[in-house]
């Protein structure tokens, strides 16, 4: 073989590169693209001596979309890294007036949440019900009479702490808020918990236990133990009776007591 033969195949070898990447849709390889034959071939006046070697391409591997279930821009999901700046203000601030799932075409008013945003202590319940979304303000009904008697029967006012719930908006006939609207609103009870870093969050009920325990297991199990926040080292968690359901089932009041006393001595450094 002569050193044009050899050279007409490189050509070719190149030429078969560049369509194969074309192929998986890639279409800059580094700085250099790939030649044309015309570039390429030696002129009669100048005959080659040398065969240049071909320079690897700087494969770019091209951009693939992230699915939907997995972007957090889908649902603003909150960073992996907290803006160590960001306020309460600041979240309901992008909270703005939410359609980000079904329930704001019921909705009267969102409840973000309200409390002391240093608190030690942050309750956390389901969602509104009607007096919570008549009034913009969370746990102000029946259900709130009750909570405001327990946070008072361990010695802490109200005012100390901070309340929010799963859901911002309340769910139609006070139903349980559904996978769609608890994936929805989610991040901005997590942003909440990040800038508040309370030392202890109760929650209120399933839904609020599960999610932030990350498990599928009921509150009658976990009720009254210590766990872990699932996503920030340093918080613990305690889940008991959500108000509503102790109003049902009124028998179930002392094993709530049982819980808030551990509450209690938890935040006095009695309880690990």
């Amino acid at each position: 073989m002569t050193e044009h033969d050899e050279f007409r195949e490189l050509i070719q070898q190149a030429k078969a590169h560049a369509e194969y990447y074309q192929m998986l849709g890639i279409t800059h390889i580094g700085s250099s693209a790939v030649a044309q034959d015309a570039s390429l071939r030696p002129t009669p006046s100048a005959p080659v001596t040398e065969i240049p070697k071909p320079i690897a391409p700087a494969v770019i591997i091209p951009k693939v979309p992230m699915p939907a279930e997995l972007s957090i821009a889908l649902f603003d999901e909150a960073p992996a890294a907290p803006n160590a700046n960001e306020t309460l203000e600041d979240i309901r601030r992008d909270l703005g007036e939410c359609q980000r799932c079904k329930l704001w075409s019921t909705r009267t008013n969102i409840v973000f949440g309200e409390g002391n945003a240093q608190a030690q202590l942050m309750f956390v319940g389901e969602g509104p019900g009607a007096d919570e979304d008549a009034s913009g303000r969370p746990f102000i009904g029946r259900a709130g009479q009750l909570l405001t008697k327990m946070i008072e029967a361990i010695e802490i006012k109200r005012e100390d702490v901070y309340i929010a719930n799963v859901v911002k908006s309340r769910p139609p006939n006070n139903r349980a808020p559904e996978a769609d609207e608890i994936k929805a609103c989610r991040p901005f009870l997590w942003r909440q918990i990040a800038v508040i870093k309370p030392k202890l969050i109760v929650t209120l009920g399933n839904p609020a236990t599960q999610l932030l325990l990350e498990t599928k297991i009921g509150i009658s199990q976990l009720r009254g133990t210590l766990q872990d926040y699932a996503r920030t080292p340093g918080i613990k968690v305690i889940p008991t009776f959500h108000p509503a359901y102790l109003l049902r089932s009124p028998d179930k009041k002392r094993e709530a007591w049982e819980d808030l006393k551990k509450v209690r001595a938890f935040l006095r450094g009695e309880l690990e």
